[in-house]
């Protein structure tokens, strides 16, 4: 059991203590110290996380979720605690893919149990974070749902940045004079839109969430397990989703425009090779039919005892080029 904790602590009036390894005994010691205690886990398994379970009285629904992952962010209240499902989001240079993991937030009276799926959901500086703000963290355990939340949505702002930036130079591409319709534009175009469609799965939802716990809109009613005198702070994460969200938006429309126009300029670059192509072809059929005409050796073909028809019948051929040529060039067509 103790791979899969991360941390475990007892917090009393903003400041940190060390809990002991029996949780029973780490929830009476917070209760009765007024405070509360907050254990990390990082992908346990349901025998692993069994003890938690009953420790905590945790709804098992709530527990098949938080083992399985692979959840939409939401949040769910129960008897006894609170289950809030949050997805960060990281942005990899390297690749210039998006990756999410999954943090699920049990949220009761006085603990916090938090489960951790994925590598790019760390949670350490937060603690960190809150561990230097005792004003903060003597909120209770609502302080660590407020900072798991604000640090995730933050981290969107930059991963919607970090989006923006590519997006900026694959456009660069499409409309290059001289990109000559790279055959993986259109690629790289779907892979980007597959990457936006991943950070809109982790940033849309979250709304209504951050919705219930500011208390705005239909959603005034109070959340069990949640300070009230929190609801600002919940207001401001839910501006700064609000702002992601209309951004993630912007790029979606962005990228399905850039793929319209990239298949419009290859659909023109067709049309244009085609009317090339065409033209060669018209100038090379006079003459194929006037030397086709003259070789099917008939006895009386006209001028054909006639000195001078040899070269007078090319020059017809030259002179048919030649206006041919010219008149494709006019049109644009060469």
């Amino acid at each position: 059991m103790g791979s899969v904790i991360v941390d475990c602590a007892i917090y009393r009036d903003g400041h940190r203590t060390e809990g002991p390894e029996d949780f029973s005994d780490a929830l009476d010691q917070a209760r009765s110290a007024g405070g509360f205690v907050w254990i990390g886990l990082h992908e346990p398994t349901e025998e692993e996380f069994e003890h938690v379970t009953q420790e905590f009285g945790l709804h098992p629904l709530a527990v098949e979720d938080a083992l399985k992952a692979h959840q939409r962010p939401k949040l769910e209240v129960y008897d006894d605690s609170l289950f809030v499902v949050v997805k960060p989001v990281v942005y990899e240079p390297e690749s210039d893919t998006v990756s999410s993991g999954e943090v699920m937030i049990f949220l009761g009276d006085a603990f916090v149990v938090v489960v951790r799926h994925g590598e790019g959901a760390a949670l350490k500086a937060v603690r960190q974070r809150l561990e230097h703000e005792p004003e903060l963290l003597g909120k209770g355990p609502t302080s660590v749902l407020y900072a798991i939340t604000d640090a995730a949505v933050d981290h969107y702002l930059e991963v919607a940045t970090e989006l923006q930036t590519d997006l900026e130079e694959l456009e660069a591409e499409v409309f290059s004079p001289d990109s000559g319709g790279s055959r993986n534009t259109a690629s790289r175009i779907y892979t980007f839109k597959r990457q936006v469609l991943e950070f809109r799965r982790a940033t849309g939802p979250l709304a209504v969430p951050l919705a219930r716990l500011a208390g705005t809109g239909s959603f005034g009613a109070p959340v069990p397990f949640v300070n009230d005198r929190a609801r600002p702070f919940f207001r401001d994460v839910q501006d700064h989703v609000t702002r992601v969200n209309e951004s993630v938006e912007g790029l979606d429309r962005l990228v399905s425009d850039i793929l319209s126009a990239h298949l419009a300029q290859m659909s023109v670059r067709q049309n244009d090779d085609m009317r090339k192509i065409s033209a060669w072809a018209a100038m090379a059929a006079v003459p194929t039919m006037i030397a086709g005409i003259y070789g099917m050796n008939f006895e009386h073909m006209p001028e054909l005892r006639w000195v001078w028809a040899y070269p007078a019948v090319i020059a017809l051929m030259a002179v048919l080029e030649v206006l041919l040529y010219r008149m494709f060039k006019h049109r644009g067509w060469l």
